[in-house]
């Protein structure tokens, strides 16, 4: 509905792309019906969108084949909010970077002014300033939003409701994102249960399996642990983020003298808020690349 603001959780592979490409019309269903809204305007953002980027056109020609009436002057304005400024509006894309290209892509949907953006993984490749930017633009954005993201700062700031997609099924999840890393963590644990009556148990091979075994514990084991140290890197710094919080709400530290000791919270305040985005994304990235591997141990 209009002013809806949903994200997209789930494993590696459980189905979220495929969710986001079925609502955009981008892939043909199974069974069921897509019923498009009267008046529907979609902007669709995925990472192999960037690759239908024109080498040969610079970002100004990209949006002009989107308005041909649009004045060069205006969309070179437009173009600088998105980081392309001075000769980088006119110069030809093709040596651009990952980053730079998603942005290029993002600018062009937001310009077409869609009333529901479908955006997967729209962070990745873009440094920080640019997701605190991109965060900014999409609070503002009045339409309806669908996204994907690890980016656990994007998802808090710009999503009110979330959709778990896991186990061939999607349903509203009732709980926020530390409840999710939760039950990521809860589910790696418990793990896949156990094919039986497979043909080594069978053949009494049980030997091998147990090596098997172990040896893929032994090759997880490095994931395992980078898992668990930026698990406590996220406590650590959320605990000192709570602790500068507390201070910054004395009443004593806005009377006179009290500047000097407030300007320095302050700058911790965003100093530790940018370190826990950057350690929070790091490890959901991380426990979904600990579930894909542990999901393909047994590909039976």
């Amino acid at each position: 509905a209009p002013g809806d603001r949903l994200g997209i959780l789930g494993p590696n592979g459980a189905g979220k792309s495929t969710l986001i490409r079925l609502l955009a019309g981008e892939q043909p269903l199974l069974r069921g019906s897509r019923e498009p809204a009267h008046q529907l305007r979609i902007g669709y953002f995925a990472q192999h969108q960037l690759e239908q980027l024109d080498p040969r056109a610079s970002p100004v020609v990209h949006l002009q084949r989107l308005d041909e009436k649009a004045k060069e002057l205006e969309l070179r304005k437009y173009l600088g909010g998105f980081g392309f400024s001075g000769d980088m509006a006119l110069s030809p894309v093709a040596p651009f970077s990952g980053g730079e290209k998603a942005r290029l892509v993002l600018a062009m949907l937001v310009y077409q002014r869609p009333n529901l953006l479908l955006l997967d993984e729209p962070t990745n490749h873009l440094d920080l300033d640019m997701r605190h930017a991109l965060t900014m633009a999409l609070q503002d954005y009045a339409g309806a939003l669908v996204v994907i993201a690890h980016d656990r700062h994007l998802l808090r700031s710009t999503t009110d409701r979330l959709l778990l997609v896991a186990d061939g099924r999607a349903r509203a999840f009732d709980g926020d994102l530390d409840d999710y890393s939760r039950w990521l963590a809860e589910r790696r644990t418990a793990g896949a249960p156990a094919a039986a009556g497979n043909g080594d148990e069978r053949s009494g091979n049980r030997k091998e399996q147990r090596q098997r075994a172990a040896e893929r514990r032994k090759q997880l084991q490095p994931l395992r642990k980078e898992v668990k140290r930026l698990e406590a890197d996220v406590e650590r710094l959320s605990t000192r983020v709570q602790d500068v919080e507390a201070a910054l709400a004395d009443p004593t530290l806005y009377e006179d003298g009290g500047e000097s000791r407030l300007q320095e919270l302050l700058d911790e305040q965003t100093r530790l808020r940018r370190d826990m985005e950057r350690r929070e994304a790091d490890w959901m990235d991380a426990m979904e690349r600990l579930e894909q591997a542990e999901s393909e141990e047994d590909p039976a």
